[in-house]
């Protein structure tokens, strides 16, 4: 058994292959500070690196305490930004001012949740908000509570849906995503559902069952074969079908040659449930 890490603005606890990642700043609706940004990144890194040892985290399930999800980026964070950058004008070694450094973590934190090849998926109540709701655009799979209150106000606060603009158009389309921007959006969990930002809603003990019946579903697939999967789809997005043929064969026949691929026709022909290995 490995030694789960601890931080400062995260919960974390690991159930077999499941690792229960909680936001934990619940006084402040669980907005994001600079350090929650990087505890994020290195609790999604020591996931990753548990692959193919005992016990090795298979799904991440991302919520917040509380009641609420996230309340987007601490403006604690940006006013201490701005006095830096109105004090000194230094920049940092890609050029940008501390302003903008801040908001380059948020966008690259977000990309390391984009690109993980362990399941994500997100358990969304409360207050969903600026960076969260972008951040809740890069779920595998998204379940909302009842309360959940998705919120856009970056516009009608004069600033930007900068980071998460890429988020918004990939999960929701752009006629979507611009409406939203544009007016400083406002939904609702059956909203969210309908345009297919969340893929479930559900309270209470509904809420619970959709989330174990999703992990049991993922739990059920092959580790790299997902892996490969989620990998395989973020090339595809970008490339007409045609390109992408001799690719995605290859893929298939590493997968269909691998360890993995032999024990699940093996399971198949012999009725019954496959063994993964750890990925």
């Amino acid at each position: 058994m490995h030694a789960i890490p601890t931080f400062d603005t995260l919960l974390l606890q690991q159930t077999g292959a499941v690792l229960y990642m909680t936001l934990n700043r619940p006084a402040a609706r669980n907005a994001m500070s600079v350090a929650m940004l990087a505890d994020l990144v290195r609790a999604l890194r020591w996931a990753e690196s548990t692959a193919g040892k005992p016990n090795a985290v298979r799904v991440v399930v991302l919520r917040g305490s509380g009641g609420h999800f996230c309340a987007g980026a601490d403006l604690k964070d940006m006013a201490t930004a701005r006095m830096q950058t109105m004090q000194n004008s230094a920049e940092d070694a890609n050029g940008l001012n501390p302003i903008a450094q801040v908001n380059a973590a948020f966008g690259q934190m977000c990309v390391a949740f984009a690109q993980t090849t362990l399941a994500l998926v997100m358990v969304l109540e409360g207050t969903v908000m600026g960076g969260g709701f972008g951040l809740a655009c890069v779920a595998d799979v998204a379940l909302a509570d009842t309360s959940a209150n998705f919120k856009l106000p970056e516009t009608s606060l004069g600033v930007v849906p900068a980071q998460i603009a890429p988020f918004l158009v990939e999960r929701l389309g752009y006629s979507q995503a611009k409406r939203l921007a544009v007016t400083g959006g406002r939904l609702d969990a059956h909203a969210a559902l309908q345009i297919g930002l969340v893929h479930v809603v559900a309270e209470g003990a509904a809420l619970q069952a959709a989330l174990d019946q999703v992990l049991a579903d993922i739990l059920a697939c092959a580790p790299q074969a997902l892996a490969s999967t989620k990998a395989l789809m973020d090339k595809a997005r970008f490339a007409p079908p045609k390109e992408m043929v001799l690719q995605a064969a290859q893929v298939f026949a590493t997968a269909a040659q691998s360890a993995e691929g032999l024990e699940g026709m093996t399971a198949f022909m012999q009725k019954r449930k496959p063994q993964w290995a750890p990925a």
